[in-house]
Parts: structure tokens; C-alpha cells; sequence
């Protein structure tokens, strides 16, 4: 409850001195001897206990009076969220070359780590997974689940399809996800380390398909500068790191990115990796909408009710139940 005139309870303070002003007057009144009991004290009945009471009745009823003319409220608060989220594919590049370990502990599990980061931030949002090598496949739909995405991202390995880097099929696979969505925003997250040399779809025609579908492609080249230790197996079958070059088509993954509107991004450690993840998150925000409704009751009715009640109350127990002597 709150009061739309809280200073009118500031008269509240003449309640005690109106309670001090009826004890010192009842104190002065008069006291009345009655001869016949002998000098003894008169018995005290219920009648007796019963006199402070229209006092305490009308000091309620100013009381009452003064918080309706504070006039008391109930506020009540109602919103409606209406969400407009984005579809998001994350293309993830699983080819050999992701287990190149110039990230901790290889490209491919850094990469898993910030985009599960990613998906983990975007409570509005609709995901799929899509990964490619030298062929692509989708690893879930459009789903809300982000555990769904989450769990998925963690079973990606490298070695389970073919070899090679299909950067044109990746894109592709992602589009297709994208097809039948109505969401306003539609964003493809494609993530390689290498060079296209695999595929039926030419990367350029695919980024030109994701332009007419309305769909934003941001491209991450993933790889540090120069080379990078890489996991070989020799004759014996022994693994043993060797340094290969990086070799990441940046021309290509912009041209396409920017074919689209998007932005290509280079991360050539898990720090940049993060921070692009972190731009991408800012750049791509789902509208929402919040509508607040307030209202209010008016209670002050109830408090003159009230007030009325003690007065009738303060008449009642004055008049026909002690009766003063005339």
C-alpha cells in the first residue's frame, strides 16, 4: 500500500497528545461518593472497565480519518516480452588441420569451447550446428535447445567424415537450415583454418545465395601466423609435432562475408577467438520488447468505513451501555 499524500500522516502525532489531553481531564473529573456503602469502595463492574473505551473508539476514528485523507493506493504491475530472436548456424570447419595445436589444446576444441560460450549467451535465440571437411552435414535443426546445441558441439571430432575443406558445401548446408526460417534476422557463423579445395558448390555462389536469402555470413579464419604445431604420425605409428604452414584463404572469407554484409574475423589464438565471439554477440542482438501496464486502486472508501464504524461503535457503548449519570 502507499499514499498518494504521505505528509497528511504527519497529523497522526496529535492521536497521543489527544489520548494524554482525555487521561489528564479523566483524572481531574470529580469523584462521586455514594454514602450508603459505608466508606467503602463501590464494586467494580463491567460498566467500570468499559469507560476508557469510547476514547480509545474515537481516537481510532481520527486515526482511520487520517490515512483516508492520505489517500492510500494499491499499485499493481503487468508486462508483456514480445522476442524477436535470430536464427544462427554455427559452421564449424572439422577438417585434420583443426587439431593443429597453436590453441589449447587444438583449434578444433578451442573453437567448441568459445561457440558453446556463444550459444550459452543467447537466451532468445533459435541455433543449428553444421560441420564440414571435405564434405558438410547438419548435426541439429533450428532448435531453441541450446543444451541440445551444446551437447552436439561436444561430440564433434575430426576423421569422422572425409577429409579436406569444403568451404562452399559448409556454407550451403547452412543456408539450407536457413531455409524455411521467417525469423527477421538470419546469421551463419562459418569457422575454417584452411583453404577451400573440396566440394560441388563454389564458396562465392554459396555467399551469393546466402545474399538472397537475406542472410548474414560473418567468416572467422582460425590460425596463428606463419606455422603451427600439428600432430604427425611417423612410420612407427608414434605421434610427434611437426610445423606445418597456416594457410587460410582471408581474401575469400572476406569477399564473402562482406558479399553479404557481414564482417570476416581473424583469430589467431583462443583470446581473439573469444573477443570475435564476444563482437558478434554485440554486432547480432535480438529485439525485445517489454510493455509495462500499471494501475492503481483507490482505498481511502474502506478507511472512512472504517472510521464510521468506530464513531457508530464510540455511540453505541457511550449511550446505551454506560449511560452517563445526567
Amino acid at each position: 500500500m502507499e499514499f498518494l499524500h504521505p505528509k497528511i500522516l504527519w497529523f497522526a502525532v496529535i492521536i497521543p497528545l489527544l489520548a494524554a489531553y482525555y487521561i489528564w481531564v479523566g483524572r481531574r473529573g470529580a469523584t462521586l461518593s455514594v454514602t450508603t456503602l459505608g466508606g467503602r469502595r463501590a464494586p467494580r463492574t463491567l460498566r467500570y472497565w468499559l469507560r476508557p473505551l469510547p476514547i480509545i473508539l474515537r481516537l481510532g476514528a481520527i486515526a482511520m480519518l487520517i490515512v483516508a485523507m492520505a489517500r492510500p493506493i494499491s499499485k499493481s504491475y503487468s508486462h508483456e516480452v514480445d522476442v524477436e530472436g535470430v536464427d544462427i548456424v554455427l559452421a564449424i570447419d572439422s577438417s585434420s588441420s583443426m587439431l593443429a595445436q597453436d590453441f589449447e589444446p587444438n583449434r578444433l576444441e578451442s573453437a567448441k569451447k568459445m561457440a558453446a560460450s556463444f550459444v550459452a549467451d543467447r537466451e532468445n535465440d533459435r541455433f543449428s550446428l553444421v560441420t564440414f571437411a571435405g564434405e558438410a552435414y547438419s548435426l541439429t535443426p533450428l532448435t531453441i535447445s541450446r543444451g541440445d546445441v551444446q551437447t552436439m558441439l561436444g561430440s564433434l571430432r575430426c576423421g569422422v567424415i572425409d577429409d579436406g575443406t569444403a568451404i562452399g558445401n559448409g556454407l550451403a548446408t547452412a543456408l539450407n537450415r536457413l531455409r524455411d526460417s521467417d525469423a527477421t534476422s538470419k546469421v551463419v557463423v562459418l569457422l575454417t583454418d584452411g583453404v577451400n579445395n573440396r566440394g560441388q558448390i563454389s564458396p562465392m555462389m554459396a555467399a551469393d545465395i546466402a545474399r538472397d536469402m537475406g542472410v548474414k555470413l560473418y567468416t572467422i579464419g582460425v590460425g596463428s601466423e606463419g606455422e603451427a604445431p600439428y600432430p604427425a604420425q611417423d612410420y612407427f605409428g608414434n605421434y610427434q609435432l611437426v610445423m606445418v604452414p597456416v594457410e587460410i584463404d582471408e581474401a575469400l572469407l572476406r569477399d564473402m562475408a562482406e558479399k553479404t554484409g557481414g564482417k570476416y574475423f581473424r583469430a589467431t589464438d583462443e583470446e581473439a577467438l573469444e573477443s570475435i565471439y564476444d563482437e558478434i554477440n554485440d554486432l547480432e542482438k535480438s529485439e525485445v520488447q517489454v510493455t509495462e501496464y500499471y494501475h492503481h486502486d483507490e482505498l481511502y472508501e474502506r478507511w472512512l468505513v472504517y472510521a464510521l464504524l468506530l464513531l457508530a461503535a464510540e455511540f453505541i457503548v457511550r449511550r446505551l451501555i454506560l449511560n452517563r449519570l445526567p
